[in-house]
């Protein structure tokens, strides 16, 4: 492994407000110079999680180890960790240049020096131009990127983003995205980025860490989590699947493999409650025996060949093997 590549492990790391637990006891290994997004319901204790590798909150128990030395009692900037905040925290009085610079100039480099490295890293982010201009002169993404460069200068091994994109129109968010993808694959250092948006990490992660109730849920690629959720929590958070109750156990199985029959050969039989039209599907909630609700994604050319209405029964169908056993 490079000394670029060093490996982020929690191993059994706490954090307890009074008697309240926000993070317990979780143990997780990184994909070393990989993209990870910490995703769950505000409250599960990413944020938390995302501040104690930062430094920003101390570890109540156990540790965090980056290229197998602890570094849970080391302050911020000795880490080799950088942060980025959701509200960019950014000077208003200093240049976009000496923002840039700034953490240099609290290491003492001079001025010459931590203002060639700052051109460095806005042309990295593409603002070489806006250098002189001050923060309240730029748009959110500009911004954005500002507060990115800053928080890249130290060189750290690994970036954490807390909730990054979430202060930006949903057109940037998407652009901001491909940029911070882009980023991580040139630096080739670890990004660690807490969200609760399912797109956002299903579209950048590597790797994406489900977090619900101060645990760790479900780990590993976003097509493993996507494809192969293993608690009910995680296939209704991450969307696009069912969870069933059937005669031989609990299910998940994604909407886009349920379809609509209008004969009597179905796994279910249900009526129609809801019909609506999502471009190029039609998204259809059926409800079955036991009060249960299950969601199909019908193609659209599919759906209008032989349209349904609300209050018509009709039958699901699915094929067993997209069912996925639920341990919880």
């Amino acid at each position: 492994m490079s000394a670029k590549h060093k490996e982020l492990e929690l191993v059994s790391v706490t954090k307890r407000y009074g008697a309240t637990v926000a993070v317990d006891a979780i143990n997780h290994k990184f994909q070393p110079g990989g993209y990870a997004c910490l995703l769950g319901p505000s409250g599960c204790g990413k944020s938390s999680t995302l501040r104690m590798i930062a430094g920003h909150e101390n570890v109540s128990e156990g540790s965090i180890l980056l290229g197998g030395t602890d570094i849970s009692d080391l302050p911020p900037a000795k880490r080799g960790t950088a942060m980025m905040f959701q509200n960019y925290a950014l000077f208003p009085h200093l240049t976009v240049a000496e923002n840039v610079a700034f953490s240099l100039k609290m290491r003492g480099i001079d001025k010459p020096e931590r203002l060639n490295k700052a051109g460095e890293m806005l042309e990295l982010v593409d603002l070489s131009a806006l250098g002189d201009r001050l923060p309240d002169q730029l748009s959110g993404g500009q911004q954005q990127r500002v507060a990115l460069a800053r928080a890249l200068i130290t060189r750290p091994q690994v970036l954490l983003l807390d909730e990054p994109l979430s202060a930006l129109d949903p057109f940037l968010r998407i652009r901001m995205r491909g940029e911070l993808r882009k980023l991580q694959r040139e630096l080739g250092i670890s990004f660690i980025h807490v969200t609760h948006g399912q797109d956002e990490a299903l579209a950048l992660a590597d790797e994406i860490v489900v977090m619900n109730n101060a645990v760790i849920e479900q780990a590993g690629t976003a097509r493993d989590v996507y494809n192969a959720p293993t608690t009910a929590f995680v296939a209704q958070f991450i969307g696009g699947h069912n969870v069933i109750a059937l005669p031989q156990g609990r299910f998940a199985i994604r909407t886009d493999a349920v379809g609509i029959s209008q004969s009597d050969q179905s796994n279910l039989q249900g009526s129609i409650l809801a019909i609506e039209y999502q471009g190029a599907h039609v998204s259809v909630l059926a409800r079955v025996a036991g009060d249960q609700d299950i969601s199909a994604l019908v193609p659209e050319s599919t759906f209008f060949n032989d349209p349904i209405n609300p209050g018509d029964q009709v039958g699901l169908i699915w094929d067993d093997a997209n069912l996925h056993k639920l341990t919880a």
